[in-house]
C-alpha cells in the first residue's frame, strides 16, 4: 500500500497522471491502476473523475494531507532503524555523476573529510537516472547530478552552476580547427559517452533526442577510457562540467557546442530529499557550493 500511496501523492503533487508517471518511472496506465487498487483497499474514492479532468474528493484531500505525515514518519523510522543496525555510526552517502569532469566534488570531499574525520563517507557513482533512483530509494543522502527534468518539490534542488557545453575531439581531426560546432556537423562522427551497461540506452536517447546527436554512439566505463578513445580518433565526447584536460595536453581539442545560435548550457545541482535534510547533508552541500563559486 505504501507504494500506491506514493503514486497517489505524485499525482496530487503534479496535478497530472502523466507527469506523475514520468516522475515515478512507470506508465500512466500503471499509475491509474495502482490508485484504483488503493481506492478499493481504502473503500472510498480519492478522486472525482469527469472526462479527462479530476479533482480530490473531500476524503481524498484529507487522506492526502495525513498520508504526507504517514510517509515521512515511515521513512524517518526506517532511517533510524538503519542507523541502529549500523551501530549508530555517523554516515554520509554521496552520489556522484559518473561523467562529470570538474574537480569541485573531490575538493569538497577532501574538505569534508578533514573537518569530520569520524564521519564515514560512502560514494556511489552513476548516470543521471541511476542517481535519481538512488535518491528516490534512499540509497544516497545527497547527489551531484545534472538537471534533465523540472525540479520536484520532494527534493532540495540546489543549483551549483550553469555550465557551457563543449565537445572534446582528437586534435588531429579536421573538425578540431572549428571555433564552434553544432550537433548536425557531428552526424558522421561517433559520440563517445560514459555510461554503465544498464544506462547506455537511456543516455543514447537523451543525447540523440534532446541534445541532437544523430550519429553512432560508443560507450566507455569512465572518463579516462573515454578520453583515450577520443585521442585515438574514435569519436567525440560531450564535456560535462568545466574540468581541465588533465594530462592529455595538446592531443585533445575542446570545441564549444552550439544550438540555435547559442552555446548549449546545463545546470549542475546538489539534490537531496527534503525529509532527509540533516547536518552532514547540508554541511557537505555548503562545501560543494563554495567550491563551485571559486
Amino acid at each position: 500500500m505504501l507504494r500506491q500511496i506514493k503514486y497517489f501523492q505524485a499525482v496530487v503533487r503534479n496535478n497530472s497522471f502523466s507527469e506523475a508517471a514520468e516522475e515515478c518511472h512507470i506508465s500512466q496506465s500503471a499509475v491509474s491502476q495502482q490508485i484504483q487498487a488503493l481506492e478499493r483497499e481504502l473503500g472510498f474514492q480519492l478522486f472525482e473523475r469527469k472526462n479527462r479532468k479530476f479533482a480530490l474528493t473531500p476524503a481524498g484531500e484529507h487522506f492526502y494531507k495525513k498520508s504526507l505525515i504517514l510517509v515521512a514518519d515511515y521513512e524517518r523510522i526506517c532511517r533510524e532503524a538503519s542507523k541502529i543496525a549500523r551501530g549508530g555510526e555517523a554516515l554520509l552517502r554521496i552520489g556522484y555523476l559518473r561523467s562529470y569532469s570538474g574537480s569541485e566534488f573531490h575538493q569538497a570531499l577532501e574538505e569534508f573529510a578533514q573537518k569530520y574525520p569520524d564521519v564515514t563517507v560512502q560514494l556511489a557513482y552513476g548516470n543521471h537516472e541511476e542517481l535519481y533512483q538512488m535518491l528516490i530509494n534512499e540509497q544516497v543522502d545527497i547527489a551531484l547530478n545534472d538537471q534533465r527534468r523540472r525540479f520536484s518539490d520532494t527534493f532540495v534542488n540546489l543549483v551549483l552552476e550553469t555550465t557551457r557545453s563543449s565537445i572534446e575531439i582528437s586534435a588531429r581531426s579536421p573538425l578540431a580547427s572549428l571555433s564552434q560546432i553544432h550537433p548536425a556537423e557531428l552526424k558522421a562522427t561517433p559520440c563517445i559517452l560514459v555510461a554503465s551497461e544498464a544506462q547506455q540506452e537511456t543516455e543514447r536517447e537523451y543525447y540523440r533526442d534532446i541534445v541532437g546527436f544523430q550519429g553512432e554512439f560508443i560507450f566507455a566505463e569512465n572518463l579516462e577510457e573515454a578520453r583515450l578513445l577520443v585521442i585515438g580518433g574514435k569519436g567525440f565526447m560531450p564535456v560535462e562540467g568545466n574540468g581541465q584536460l588533465m594530462n592529455f595536453g595538446t592531443s585533445i581539442a575542446r570545441i564549444p557546442l552550439f544550438q540555435d545560435g547559442r552555446q548549449v548550457t546545463r545546470n549542475y545541482c546538489a539534490f537531496w530529499k527534503k525529509d532527509n535534510s540533516g547536518y552532514y547533508v547540508e554541511e557537505f552541500a555548503d562545501m560543494l557550493k563554495s567550491q563551485f563559486k571559486k
